[in-house]
């Protein structure tokens, strides 16, 4: 059988789930356009191995249902065919068994196992990477004689130096046979290959220290950099989210195990590292800052590491720093930030193959399992293996951090038919669910707004597999929304709104306008029409178009569908007359521009032409006329309704010229004042000859 290209291997796992070959080919030709027959093995990574290598032998790119095995299937492929050009393109994996098949309802989870081998025989794009070179440059920052040790320890692979933290009572070493300073770390930076530290009260350890080390008379302010940092004091991390910067070790010193570790992960950081580039951004969509009027600033409250600092009108996003949470691009309402492992259209695609293929496969009720490969793959394990398994409408979806997903993944999920989406979170989000949890809570205004109810979208916290499996064969059943077949085209907005308004439009409660909590990245702008002068200042602010005005005459029109509430438009108008209002509005006419307001522009009175609108030109003279020296008297009040050229014709022709004072003092030089002392030096010796002593 085969789904987009892909030869599809199934195996039972020596009979442990209950396949049948020919309905699953049924199964999957609904679903994906599966073509060819399925012969279901049974030992496929043993007495069948010679099925596999056949398929090998054909060049064709495979799919193989079995993960446990897929480092023999990998190994065996490279020795069958090692003029493979891409092997992770030609050769793909997926579970089958703990996700679908070890299950008390593995014998109705054949729409499953076709939706999960549907969204597997899909093409993955690359991910770019990025290098982190390290020559192996290692401070060891402790307090006593263990850090020494450790030091000792990674010398062999590492050019190590120790640095004391306020060391008191440290024995000295019988061989210096290490560098050893003492000193505080006031300020640190950088990542794996690039560390840069400023360190107070250095100072070099005293070769004649006898019964205690001593140092030379200490320096603040010495500056160093080093490839990687091995942190034994204890105390407080010198990075925020310290455990996801790239060669920065700091275990827990009291802990024998945790040091080990960490020496043995040290040794090994020196050569070059490739690391992902979890974040594309486009700067140009960014609607942190305009004009120096901070805007939005969702991605720099949410981000756990410090990767992300203003820079000017937009944002600047560090790659070296960035370990990949996602939480940028879960909360930026333009798409600036969107997470490219993989990027976020194959997410789209992949999310609406697997629940497009489990409905046509017969499938009812789905419920979406998002979770990470780590935490969620371990626990999904561990639920099959000693417990009911999942239910066969739960459809296990992996991501590369939970925290990636944002309002417009789970709206989409929701309007491809998805009764319920479910977020497995673990320890290793620790800290960095705070955008998640605005997103879910956006998604849960939504449905909730629109009639479906609570309970569509939440996060599963909980470390025990029997407290997951018991949360998710409880979930009721029955309203399901009815599944849209729209395409996940444009950017991840356009995205977010295809779906809102499929979810709209087959809603049990639809209502016209979907009022939203403060923050939320949709809605409209609120003109106190009487007090605006259409200055369009707040055109100019605006970063995404939702405002707008017009050449042939003074009008501001505004666009809510690219309204992403950032308020740079109300922190730049002079006059103080916006309000933003958060909510999403399904009728037609918020589609396009409507017109705030429009004037008929002023005219100069001298020459007629048309040169500001009436109402700035009035507020303009009722503030200055009469108030001002330069509009002190009717006439040249009556400047301010000119414009630019008649009004400075005007000054000339009423003798207000700033020449009319006659022409300027000529600068003086050197030589005017030279010539003044000698004619003042003549003028007394002419006095002193004509005197009589």
């Amino acid at each position: 059988m085969k789904i987009n290209g892909r030869t599809v291997l199934v195996c039972d796992c020596a009979h442990s789930m209950a396949l049948d070959g020919k309905a699953l080919a049924r199964a999957c030709g609904a679903a994906a356009g599966a073509e060819g027959d399925l012969t279901v093995a049974t030992q496929l990574c043993r007495t069948q191995l010679d099925r596999f290598e056949a398929r090998v032998a054909e060049g064709a790119p495979l799919l193989v249902a079995c993960t446990q095995e897929a480092p023999l299937f990998a190994e065996i492929a490279a020795q069958d065919n090692p003029d493979a050009q891409d092997r992770d393109m030609a050769l793909a994996f997926t579970n089958i068994r703990e996700r679908a098949g070890w299950s008390d309802e593995g014998a109705l989870a054949g729409p499953k196992i076709a939706a999960l081998l549907a969204e597997a025989a899909m093409d993955i794009p690359p991910t770019g990477t990025i290098t982190l070179t390290s020559e192996g440059t290692c401070l060891v920052y402790g307090t006593d004689e263990r850090a020494i040790e450790v030091a000792r320890q990674l010398s062999g692979t590492l050019d190590v130096t120790v640095l004391l933290k306020s060391p008191r009572d440290v024995a000295p070493p019988r061989v210096m046979d290490v560098p050893v300073f003492k000193g505080t770390i006031r300020a640190a930076k950088g990542w794996l290959g690039n560390f840069e530290i400023v360190v107070d009260d250095y100072a070099p350890a005293i070769p004649a220290s006898r019964a205690v080390l001593a140092f030379e008379p200490p320096r603040h302010g010495a500056a160093s950099r080093c490839d990687v940092i091995v942190d034994l004091t204890g105390g407080a991390p010198l990075f925020p989210a310290h455990g996801k910067r790239d060669g920065y070790l700091r275990p827990d010193p009291d802990s024998p195990a945790a040091v080990a570790k960490a020496v043995f992960e040290a040794a090994d950081l020196i050569g070059e590292f490739e690391k992902p580039r979890y974040i594309e951004f486009k700067a140009d969509l960014c609607a942190h800052s305009r004009s120096r009027k901070t805007g939005c600033t969702r991605c720099l409250e949410v981000c756990p590491t410090g990767a992300i600092t203003p820079n000017g009108d937009h944002v600047a996003i560090d790659p070296h720093i960035c370990a990949g949470c996602g939480s940028c691009a879960s909360v930026c309402p333009t798409g600036a930030s969107t997470y490219a492992l993989p990027p976020l259209q194959t997410v789209y695609e992949r999310l609406r193959t697997l629940l497009s293929s489990y409905a046509k496969a017969g499938g009812t009720e789905p419920v979406l399992l998002v979770h990470d490969p780590r935490h969620g793959d371990e626990m999904i394990s561990l639920i099959a293996r000693h417990g009911r398994g999942l239910p066969a409408r739960v459809l296990p979806f992996a991501v590369n951090e939970v925290t990636q997903l944002g309002f417009d993944v789970f709206a989409a999920a929701l309007a491809y038919g998805a009764a319920r989406v479910r977020v497995l979170v673990g320890p290793g989000n620790a800290g960095e669910t705070a955008g998640l949890a605005s997103q879910l809570g956006l998604a849960e205004t939504a449905m909730a707004g629109l009639g479906y109810g609570s309970g569509r979208v939440s996060i599963i916290d909980a470390q025990d597999p029997d407290a997951v499996a018991a949360e998710l064969w409880s979930l009721p059943r029955g309203d399901a929304p009815a599944p849209g077949a729209f395409l996940p085209m444009g950017g991840k907005r356009t995205v977010t709104m295809l779906a809102l308004r499929h979810l709209h439009k087959v809603a049990p409660e639809p209502v016209e306008v979907l009022p939203l909590p403060p923050g939320a990245p949709f809605g409209r702008v609120q003109v106190a029409v009487e007090g605006c002068t259409l200055c369009l200042s707040c055109v100019g602010a605006c970063p995404t178009g939702a405002l707008l005005d017009n050449a042939d005459k003074p009008m501001l029109s505004f666009s809510q569908d690219a309204c992403v509430q950032c308020g740079l438009c109300k922190t730049t108008c002079p006059e103080k007359v916006i309000a933003l209002v958060p909510e999403i509005d399904f009728r037609d006419g918020a589609r396009g521009a409507k017109v705030l307001k429009e004037e008929e522009p002023f005219c100069c009175v001298k020459c007629g032409k048309p040169f500001a609108t009436k109402s700035s030109i009035d507020k303009i003279v009722s503030v200055l006329a009469g108030r001002h020296a330069m509009f002190a008297t009717p006439e040249a009040a009556d400047r301010m309704r000119m414009c630019g050229d008649c009004r400075v014709v005007d000054q000339f022709e009423r003798g207000d010229s700033p020449f009319a004072l006659g022409a300027p003092r000529a600068p003086r030089t050197t030589e005017d004042y030279l010539r003044e002392r000698e004619e003042a030096q003549s003028d007394r010796n002419g006095k002193d000859g004509g005197s009589v002593h």
